[in-house]
């Protein structure tokens, strides 16, 4: 229940009914008449601005205009209190209170719905993480990943298929190095051999930990030749990796659906079927690349390569498929994985990004557009950088797993509730502060735990007089009774629906943190009203059946909002 979508087209339909009537005058293609927040300060509910668009059509001041859609507004509409009409011609209206009894009545009908705003389903592939099978998430994956999540959630709220998936890089040159981390800690276990101190390896101790179970398995009976067991090490060790990624995950509530392995895709010759049917299509073919800027001419070579035409499709330059020793670029594996994407028929791609793969996006985008013939949509959100304070000072937490923080050891830390809110803070394309001090602290200025322990204050007024929180409460019309201060509440979750709508539609779930903490103000505020005055108290003699109605829908909003963000509604704290 949208009312801004709905007064939008109410107020619209109207004005065409006014047309027809010749009242009024305006172009068929006009759309841009619409309903928006008032002004701050501004005590209406909804403002619209068809005064202000449809003034120069009928040749009349927005002002003048305005005062007469006033009146005729005021006779349609039964459930307007008033009409603030500004200079600009935007029309302020005030609902009575009965609207807000009736809106009441939708939300707790509506229950775990309320919000969402469901048109034509879609079917969504969301590929999140996709870190290196190497060690464990840390961080700067943790950021990422939580961000795919919610944006999951946020689709699925409005009704949407979604399939999380996660491309498993295990090929090529880190995967190796990886392999021989494990190896060289496995001769350091049996045999006493000191594990070499190389810059590509691995010294992490969950090397030395995958390296035991490897030991205690025994599906491997010698060690002597690493090129005899290359292979079965490579999955096994895989294996492990994979097991602590997704142990990570799970401590952030992250599942994924599917699990993509590049080396599937190569093993399946799946790179060079995609690399000629970007020959047939003419895409593909042999040339030179420019140097790299800024590149010494000595440390470059002038060789003729196969190369993707991105250019052609809104890239800066054409890349190349190929590396000098034959074998297959990064990319080339990654053209190959979009277009197994493109065949499985979603009708929207999303990648969530690293902030070190930003430059990546026009190649894969221009890939994509190639492979699907331009008719898949990608959408890539990146995930900026997080920095630790502790004190007010950069903090660095044990590094046991390796030289970064690891997302087990945040979320032993301050706990996944407090991980996943603070994460989305933010919007994505910018850097987050992640302070230690500030989501532990039981104040407003932890934004989780305000949002948090207004649930729980509601959950605690409900027990205070043994109802439970999803109680039938019956309200007749001529009892519906509401102050001011529950005027305001009910206005921002009027606003709920608008801020999954925007949410949704742009991909920037950091909006739901922002909108919850504001609604929890209100009442939080309202709540201390009742130190100073007793007929705010929330005390048994004092909840008509008006104000618990507020209270449970106003539960309903909070619940649906971090449920989206996957983050818990205790019923106490």
């Amino acid at each position: 229940m949208n009312i801004f979508q709905i007064y939008q087209k109410k107020i619209f339909d109207h004005l065409i009914k006014e047309k027809n009537k010749n009242l009024i005058d305006f172009p068929d293609t006009l759309k841009n008449i619409g309903t928006e927040l008032p002004p701050k300060g501004q005590k209406a509910d909804i403002s619209c601005n068809a005064a202000m668009i449809l003034a120069k059509f009928n040749k009349k001041s927005p002002l003048e205009l305005g005062l007469e859609l006033k009146e005729n507004l005021l006779k349609s509409f039964s459930e307007f209190e008033n009409i603030e009409v500004a200079k600009q011609g935007f029309l302020n209206i005030s609902f009575k209170k009965i609207f807000w009894k009736d809106f009441l009545d939708n939300v707790i009908f509506l229950k775990s719905s309320f919000g969402s705003n469901k048109t034509r389903e879609k079917k969504y592939n969301l590929e999140f993480v996709s870190a290196n099978p190497t060690g464990p998430l840390h961080v700067g994956h943790c950021r990422g990943a939580i961000l795919g999540d919610t944006i999951s959630n946020l689709l699925k709220f409005n009704g949407h298929k979604v399939i999380n998936e996660y491309y498993v890089n295990d090929y090529g040159t880190q995967i190796q190095n990886f392999v021989k981390s494990v190896y060289f800690r496995i001769l350091e276990i049996t045999t006493n051999k000191k594990f070499p101190n190389e810059e590509d390896l691995y010294p992490g101790n969950y090397i030395i930990d995958i390296a035991k179970k490897i030991i205690h398995e025994k599906k491997i009976k010698d060690f002597n030749d690493f090129n005899l067991i290359n292979k079965k090490l490579t999955l096994d060790a895989l294996k492990h990796s994979m097991t602590i990624i997704k142990n990570n995950l799970k401590i952030l509530g992250i599942k994924h659906d599917i699990f993509v392995n590049e080396s599937e895709l190569i093993k399946n010759n799946f790179v060079q079927k995609t690399v000629e049917e970007l020959k047939s299509n003419k895409f593909v073919y042999e040339g030179y690349l420019e140097p790299p800027k800024g590149e010494l001419n000595k440390s470059w070579k002038r060789r003729k390569q196969l190369l993707f035409n991105s250019k052609k499709f809104g890239d800066d330059s054409d890349r190349a498929l190929k590396k000098e020793d034959g074998t297959w670029t990064y990319f080339a594996s990654d053209i190959a994985y979009h277009a197994h994407k493109v065949q499985r028929n979603f009708d929207v791609l999303i990648n969530i990004l690293g902030a070190d793969h930003a430059g990546y996006i026009k190649r894969i985008t221009s890939a994509t557009s190639a492979v699907s013939k331009e008719k898949t949509n990608l959408i890539c959100k990146v995930s900026q950088l997080v920095k630790l304070y502790k004190n007010g000072k950069p903090f660095k937490m044990s590094k046991r797993k390796g030289d970064y923080v690891t997302v087990e050891d945040l979320v032993s830390e301050v706990g996944k509730d407090s991980v996943r809110f603070m994460m989305l803070s933010r919007s994505n394309d910018t850097e987050l502060v992640f302070d230690f001090e500030k989501v532990t602290e039981k104040s407003k200025d932890n934004p989780v735990f305000y949002v948090q322990y207004a649930f729980a204050r509601i959950n605690s007024i409900f027990n205070s007089i043994k109802l439970n929180l999803d109680s039938e409460i019956r309200v007749k019309n001529n009892d519906f009774l509401i102050n001011d201060y529950e005027v305001q509440i009910l206005k921002k979750m009027s606003e709920w629906p608008k801020c999954v709508d925007l949410s949704a539609s742009r991909l920037e779930p950091h909006r739901i943190p922002f909108y919850l903490y504001e609604l929890v103000t209100l009442f939080h505020s309202y709540w201390n009203l009742g130190k100073e005055k007793k007929e705010f108290r929330f005390v048994s003699e004092n909840l008509n059946s008006s104000r618990l109605i507020i209270l449970q829908a106003l539960s309903i909003v909070i619940k649906n909002g971090m449920s989206i963000l996957g983050v818990n509604t205790p019923s106490s704290m």
